[in-house]
């Protein structure tokens, strides 16, 4: 079974942009665990646009489900916030600052001596990690040097391209996911997938732990709710 992680920075910005605290962020970490995701992702950023430092220690106090906090591992803000808050999993993005959104993922090959240093900082305090890759066979092998337990793809290629060839578009994918699954690494994805893409992709790539999704859930609940379409998505993970 493939787990849905829910990404709530789209509450978080809601929230901030009136100030006080309402949509509750909490209330809707717990929401979205009792009406079946799996785990909560937060990606905090430097400037605290959308989730707060605080956020973290609050959310950390009551998620029951896994909780996934992502972020760029150059910061030792995000370093201390991650072992300070030990989440299930720390997902290592390779952000910018004032970047809007994730965009591409790590090189994991020129990178590689950092990225063992920071994976083995956060394995040793118990917190799994997952490196943030675009599917590039060199990538998927560099990280296993990293000594990292698994990888996030990054997917917004594929979702850009799939109404034009689906097939052509996640061939990349699948070629990387095999390689992971023939080191031993464990697969995330993420990023750009929604209700049209995403059972294709779970369909395809072989033993997809996790997928986290902010952008389009948050956007379809306006439409669906938020109870209904978390289970939309669950039911394209696993139909």
């Amino acid at each position: 079974m493939t787990k849905l992680s829910v990404n709530i920075n789209k509450i978080a910005t809601l929230r901030n942009s009136r100030g006080g605290n309402n949509p509750d962020l909490v209330k809707v970490a717990l929401d979205c665990e009792r009406f079946g995701a799996q785990g909560i992702t937060v990606h905090p950023r430097p400037d605290e646009r959308h989730i707060r430092y605080q956020d973290t220690f609050d959310l950390k106090a009551v998620i029951a489900t896994e909780f996934n906090i992502e972020g760029n591992c150059k910061e030792q803000k995000f370093i201390d916030l991650v072992l300070a808050n030990k989440p299930a999993q720390v997902t290592l993005v390779p952000d910018v600052l004032g970047q809007i959104t994730s965009n591409h993922g790590w090189d994991t090959i020129k990178e590689q001596a950092y990225l063992k240093e920071m994976v083995s900082l956060f394995q040793n305090a118990g917190i799994r990690v997952s490196i943030f890759v675009d599917p590039v066979i060199d990538m998927v092998e560099g990280a296993l040097a990293t000594g990292t337990d698994r990888i996030e793809l990054y997917t917004e290629a594929y979702a850009s391209d799939f109404h034009k060839n689906k097939e052509v578009a996640i061939a990349p994918y699948i070629a990387a996911a095999k390689k992971a699954n023939d080191l031993g690494l464990g697969i995330n994805a993420g990023h750009d997938l929604d209700l049209d893409n995403l059972k294709y992709f779970a369909q395809n790539i072989p033993n997809l732990l996790e997928v986290s999704i902010g952008h389009a859930l948050i956007s379809d609940a306006l439409y669906f709710g938020l109870e209904n379409t978390i289970q939309l998505y669950l039911r394209q993970l696993n139909p």
